[in-house]
């Protein structure tokens, strides 16, 4: 272990002034879920968004000659080599999955990579970047699995150390382990006691695999709002250092780390990307429990704006802010503005309106009118119900996850 810390402190001096001492911010919501000060470790202010350039920097900086490079990502490794390698003056050749952000792909052209899209995974693309290495004598950069890229990421391990000197617990993104691994090293160097926990999404949860298998062990790959942790799993040396340093590994949710996203969008005032928001959702979701004074990495913040759009929408739904409301209602003038009377004194605001004149399952006097509303609470959606109700309206409640036909069928 001793070596390794070595390795980290070297690394940090090498990176020193390439690469940001991000802040860790108190997050009020997160410290009551969990009944002691939860921090947030705010990698998504780094720059290109992510903890990626801190290995990235490290590697390079050791190359010697300098060379061109080559590496494979899905999107924030890309951007890290590519920052460092305009850094050091050295030509970057990315490979991307075709199925890469395009946020990701965009951002790493603009670092001054050569971007090469291709079809499959990202274990596809990492076998192109390495024939690609050995075709045009290049010097390939793995996104994990190599010990100068588990030490630049380590010293992020050491900024919290410092910055959060009462820590007991840290929560640690993993997809290939190399932050994970870095982190916990370095944390477990200086702080046996202090607590390492993992967190991978349970749709790709290559590392828990590989700890119950005792080897690294792939798992398949699919989508994921943790596109920045869908890796199969991790290597040798990454496994190695997690088995040795690192406490727990959980899983969570594709609901938990959309509900995150929303949480430290709303409450926090972060942008997250999926893989970032993954401590969040440990906490959030109940998969850590009792952690004490905790640090929660929030590896990035790169996430596509449509994909933002849609996880505010849903986590919305999921939450009983947004609700879809029928009404069976008198085909009569004013009936429409007694209903949205009762909308604006239960205190919803409507969002959309469809006004159906004529229906094939309602009598001819009978309108259907269907609002998209957005409410405080459930308990607020409910009081609407009662008060529609009392005055004499057929209400019913479809949620935003009901098929169109439900949720156009008063009840």
């Amino acid at each position: 272990m001793r070596e390794m810390h070595d390795e980290i402190l070297a690394a940090r001096e090498r990176i020193r002034g390439r690469v940001r001492e991000t802040p860790v911010l108190l997050s009020t919501v997160l410290s009551e879920v969990a009944g002691a000060p939860v921090m947030l470790k705010c990698e998504n202010l780094q720059r290109t968004g992510s903890f990626k350039p801190r290995g990235a920097m490290n590697m390079l900086a050791t190359l010697s000659p300098p060379a061109a490079v080559v590496t494979a990502s899905a999107g924030n490794h890309a951007q890290g080599v590519a920052l460092a390698a305009s850094e050091f003056g050295l030509s970057a050749t990315v490979v991307m999955p075709r199925t890469a952000p395009i946020a990701k792909q965009h951002a790493t052209a603009g670092y001054g990579a050569a971007v090469e899209l291709v079809d499959g995974t990202l274990a596809d693309a990492i076998q192109r970047a390495e024939a690609i290495a050995s075709e045009r004598g290049l010097v390939f950069v793995p996104p994990f699995d190599h010990p100068l890229i588990v030490s630049g990421q380590g010293t992020l391990g050491l900024e919290v150390l410092e910055q959060e000197p009462d820590v007991r617990c840290v929560l640690v993104p993993a997809g290939g382990g190399g932050l994970l691994a870095g982190v916990a090293a370095a944390v477990k160097s200086v702080r046996p006691d202090v607590r390492i926990v993992g967190v991978q999404t349970a749709a790709m949860p290559g590392i828990v695999r590989s700890l119950e298998a005792g080897a690294p062990v792939a798992a398949p790959a699919v989508r994921t709002l943790a596109d920045g942790a869908a890796v199969a799993g991790p290597s040798a040396l990454t496994l190695d250092l997690i088995r040795r340093h690192v406490d727990e590994v959980v899983t969570v949710s594709e609901e938990a780390i959309a509900q995150a996203i929303v949480l430290l969008m709303e409450r926090s005032r972060l942008v997250v990307e999926g893989a970032g928001a993954l401590t969040t959702a440990a906490i959030l979701g109940g998969a850590v429990t009792d952690p004490g004074h905790t640090v929660c990495v929030v590896s990035g913040g790169n996430i596509d704006l449509n994909v933002l759009g849609r996880v505010s929408a849903r986590g919305l739904v999921l939450a009983g802010r947004h609700r879809t409301l029928t009404v069976a209602a008198a085909n009569t003038p004013g009936e429409l503005a007694r209903v949205t009377s009762a909308i604006a004194e239960a205190g919803a605001n409507i969002l959309e309106v469809r006004h159906d004149l004529v229906t094939a399952d309602l009598p001819v006097a009978v309108a259907r009118i269907t609002f998209r509303l957005e409410v405080a609470d459930p308990a607020a959606f409910d009081h609407l119900l009662r008060s529609l109700m009392e005055g004499g309206l057929v209400a019913g409640v479809a949620t935003d996850l009901s098929t169109p036909a439900a949720a156009e069928t008063p009840h």
